[in-house]
C-alpha cells in the first residue's frame, strides 16, 4: 500500500518527542474546550449539529493523548512516562468536565425529545440513550459540591490506577537473579538459557541474568530442574510491587489498592448505589451481583471435583518421579508439564519448534482471511516505535481497506506484560470521507536469538489468537457512527467474544494444518499430535477454570464490600479460596498487589467477564461445529457480530447470530466439564 492513502491521523512516531507531544496534547485541550463551548451555544441540537460535531472532538483528544498513552506501555522510559504522568490528569479532566456538563446533557435531552427522534437509525438512538446513562452515572443531577466531590473522586482514581501500573512496571524491571552455576539452568529450553546468558553479558556479568518478564519467569518455573531457583522466581513473581518478596517495599501497591477501593466506594455511594459492584453493572450485560456470583459459584461446583481429581493425580505423578510429597506452587508447572508430555505425548519443547512466531501469524492471518472474505498484507511508509514493529492492512474482497494495524510481538525492556490491543483509531463517516479503524496489538512473545526465530508456546499461540479477535471486532466494524463503531458501545462482559472465540480455532485440526510446521525440517506438526492437541484442551480444566472463578469472585466481592486494609483484602481472597480452590499458596503470596486488571484496568467488578463471555464465545463457535463449518456461518458471525460493533445490545446481537439465547453446553462440553 502506498502511503499517500495512509489515514492522515496515523501518529508519526519516527518524529514524536516527549516534550512535542505534551504541547500537543495542552494545545488540542484548549482548541477542543473552545469548540464544546460553542457547540453547547448552538440552538435546536440535532445529531449533526451536536453529536457528529462532539465526535470530531473525542477524536482531536483521542489523537493527541493516544501516542502517549500507547507510548508509555510499550516504550516506558522516564521521559514518555513524566509526559503520561503530567498528561493523565490533563485528559481525565477534560472528559469529566463533559461527562458533568448541564448544557450538553440537556441538549442530549432535547435530542431525545425531538419529533424526529424515532426517524434516526436505531443505532443513533442507542448512542443518544447510552449518552444520557452515562451523564447519569457521572453524577449530573448531584449538587454543586457533590459535582465536585464526584471529580475530586474520578480525578484520583485515574491518578492512583496510573501508579499502580508504574509501580508494577518498576518492580519487574528491578529485580534480577545472577546465575553464576550454569548447571542451576539445567531443564531450561536451550534458547532460554541463551537469553539469559546473553542479558548477562549485556551488563558485563559472566554466567546468566533471569528476570521477571513472562518468557524468562515461565522458562525457570515450567522448566528449570533446581527447585530452590523455582521457588526463588515464584517468590519473586507473585511478591511483585508489594511489601513481601525480594524487593519488599520499595514499590508496594498495597496502600494504592486501599485507596483506589475506598474512592471506588465513595463514588459509588455518591451516585446512589450501594457499592462500586452495583455501579460496574450499570452497564454490563449482567442484571445484578448476585446474579453474577450464582453464575460463578456454579461454574465452581461443576469444576471443583475434576479440580481435585486434577491436582491429586499431579501430586501423585510428582511423588513417583521423586518429587517432593506436598507439591508447592513452584512445583505445579513444573510437573505439570512433565505430566502433560507422558500422558499426551505434548510439553512446549516438542510443540515449539512447530509454532515459529512469523508462521504462526501468517497461519492466523490466513484463517482470517478464509473466514470472512479479507485480504490482510504488510504495508509500508508507516512510522513505528519500534524495529520489531510491523503494520498490516486489512482489506475487503474489492480491495477497499478496512482497516491497518500495528503488531509488536516480543517481550524487551521498559515494555508492559502482557498482552492486549488498543485502539489507535476508530472508525467514521463523514459525507463521503471514511476514517477506516487503526489497532494496536502488543503481545510478550520470546525474540529470536541468533539463528533460532522466536517460538510459541502453545498458550502463546492462543494468545496471539485471542488479541487478534479483539482486533477483528475493532477492525471489522462497518458502523459509521464512531461511538459505536467497533469494540466502542460494547457491553463490557460481551467484549471478549469475539477474543474468545478466535482461541477455539488453536484446537481445530484443519486450520492447525495450515501454519503448524517445523521450523527447521518444514514437516507439518504430526496427526498424532494434533489429536493430543485436541484432547489437551480439557487437559486441567478444572484447575484452570477454578483459578478463573477465584479471580473473579475476588474481584467481585471487594467491590462488594470494599476491605479497608491489606489484612482484610487477604482475608477476603483466603475465603474466595476456602470456597472454591483446591490450593492453597503460601502466606506471603500477594497476587492482588499485582492484579492490573481490576486495579489499573477497566475490569474492576468486571473480571468475571472472561467466563460470562466463553459462554458466549463456545456457543458461537458449536454454530460452526453444526453447520460443519459452512462458509455462510462464518458470514453470519462475521456480519452479526464484527461488523455491527456497539450498535445494539450484546445479547441482541447474539441472539440475531445464533437464532436464540446463549446456551453454556457448548462451554462444559469444550471444557470437558459436562459431565461434572
Amino acid at each position: 500500500m502506498r502511503s499517500d492513502v495512509l489515514p492522515p491521523a496515523l501518529p508519526v512516531f519516527d518524529q514524536l518527542t516527549p516534550d512535542a507531544a505534551l504541547d500537543h496534547l495542552k494545545a488540542t485541550l484548549a482548541t477542543q474546550r473552545a469548540r464544546v463551548a460553542e457547540l453547547t451555544q448552538r440552538e435546536d441540537p440535532s445529531w449533526a449539529r451536536l453529536v457528529e460535531p462532539l465526535d470530531d472532538v473525542a477524536e482531536a483528544l483521542s489523537n493527541a493523548w493516544g501516542p502517549i498513552s500507547h507510548l508509555f506501555s510499550v516504550t516506558s522510559t522516564p521521559q514518555w512516562r513524566a509526559v503520561h504522568d503530567e498528561g493523565q490528569p490533563l485528559i481525565t479532566d477534560f472528559w469529566l468536565e463533559l461527562s458533568q456538563s448541564e448544557p450538553l446533557c440537556e441538549a442530549y435531552k432535547a435530542i431525545a425529545a425531538r419529533d424526529d427522534f424515532a426517524a434516526l437509525s436505531p443505532t443513533r438512538q442507542k448512542i443518544i440513550n447510552d449518552a444520557l446513562r452515562d451523564f447519569t452515572l457521572s453524577g449530573i443531577g448531584l449538587p454543586a459540591d457533590d459535582k465536585a466531590r464526584y471529580k475530586a473522586l474520578s480525578m484520583a482514581l485515574s491518578e492512583k490506577a496510573s501508579r499502580f501500573e508504574s509501580q508494577l512496571m518498576d518492580a519487574v524491571q528491578a529485580y534480577g537473579l545472577h546465575i553464576t552455576d550454569a548447571r542451576r539452568l539445567s531443564g531450561m529450553p536451550a534458547g532460554a538459557q541463551q537469553r539469559a546468558r546473553a542479558k548477562a553479558e549485556a551488563k558485563n556479568l559472566e554466567g546468566a541474568w533471569i528476570t521477571l518478564d513472562f518468557p524468562s519467569f515461565d522458562a525457570v518455573i515450567t522448566h528449570a530442574d533446581d527447585r530452590a531457583l523455582r521457588e526463588t522466581l515464584y517468590t519473586a513473581w507473585v511478591t511483585r510491587a508489594s511489601d513481601q518478596g525480594p524487593l519488599a517495599g520499595q514499590f508496594d501497591n498495597g496502600p494504592l489498592m486501599i485507596d483506589i477501593l475506598k474512592l471506588r466506594q465513595q463514588k459509588a455511594e455518591l451516585l446512589g448505589f450501594e457499592h462500586p459492584a452495583a455501579l460496574s453493572l450499570a452497564t454490563k450485560m449482567a442484571e445484578s451481583v448476585d446474579q453474577v456470583e450464582a453464575f460463578l459459584l456454579d461454574l465452581a461446583a461443576r469444576a471443583r471435583p475434576r479440580a481435585q481429581a486434577e491436582w491429586d493425580a499431579l501430586q501423585a505423578f510428582a511423588r513417583e518421579q521423586g518429587g517432593p510429597d506436598t507439591l508447592m506452587p513452584w512445583d505445579a508447572a513444573y510437573y505439570g508439564e512433565k505430566l502433560k508430555d507422558r500422558e499426551l505425548g505434548l510439553s512446549d519443547e516438542v510443540l515449539k519448534p512447530y509454532f515459529p512466531v512469523t508462521q504462526v501469524i501468517r497461519g492466523l492471518f490466513d484463517l482470517v482471511e478464509s473466514l470472512y472474505g479479507v485480504r490482510i498484507a504488510p504495508v509500508s511508509g508507516i512510522s513505528t516505535w519500534h524495529a520489531d514493529v510491523t503494520t498490516y492492512a486489512v482489506r475487503q474482497a474489492n480491495g477497499e481497506i478496512s482497516g491497518l494495524f500495528y503488531l509488536d510481538p516480543y517481550a524487551r525492556d521498559q515494555k508492559r506484560g502482557g498482552a492486549w490491543m488498543d485502539e489507535c483509531l476508530g472508525r467514521h463517516r463523514r459525507d463521503h470521507n471514511l476514517q477506516v479503524p487503526v489497532a494496536y496489538l502488543v503481545c510478550n512473545f520470546t525474540p529470536p536469538h541468533g539463528d533460532e526465530p522466536g517460538l510459541l508456546t502453545f498458550d502463546e499461540v492462543t494468545t496471539l489468537f485471542h488479541e487478534f479477535g479483539h482486533g477483528l471486532h475493532h477492525l471489522l466494524t462497518q458502523v459509521d457512527e464512531a461511538s459505536a463503531a467497533g469494540i466502542r458501545g460494547v457491553e463490557w462482559d460481551a467484549v471478549e467474544l469475539p477474543s474468545q472465540f478466535m482461541e477455539n480455532w488453536c484446537y481445530h485440526p484443519e486450520t492447525l494444518k495450515r501454519f503448524a510446521r517445523h521450523y527447521q525440517t518444514g514437516e507439518p506438526l504430526p496427526e498424532a499430535l494434533i489429536d493430543q492437541l485436541t484432547r489437551a484442551r480439557t487437559w486441567q480444566s478444572g484447575l484452570s477454570t477454578v483459578r478463573q472463578v477465584e479471580f473473579a469472585l475476588f474481584d467481585l466481592r471487594i467491590h462488594r464490600d470494599p476491605p479497608a486494609t491489606t489484612d482484610a483484602v487477604l482475608e477476603v481472597l483466603s475465603a474466595v479460596r476456602d470456597q472454591v480452590a483446591v490450593t492453597r499458596p503460601p502466606p506471603f503470596n500477594r497476587m492482588p498487589w499485582s492484579f492490573s486488571h481490576i486495579f489499573a484496568g477497566g475490569y474492576a467488578a468486571g473480571y468475571y467477564s472472561y467466563k460470562w463471555a466463553e459462554v458466549l464465545s463456545a456457543d458461537a463457535f458449536a454454530a460452526f461445529e453444526e453447520s460443519n463449518f459452512a462458509p455462510e456461518t462464518a458470514h453470519r458471525f462475521r456480519d452479526a457480530i464484527l461488523a455491527r460493533g456497539g450498535s445494539a445490545p450484546a445479547m441482541a446481537l447474539f441472539t440475531d447470530f445464533r437464532g436464540r439465547a446463549p446456551n453454556p453446553d457448548a462451554l462444559l462440553r469444550h471444557s470437558g466439564l459436562a459431565a461434572a
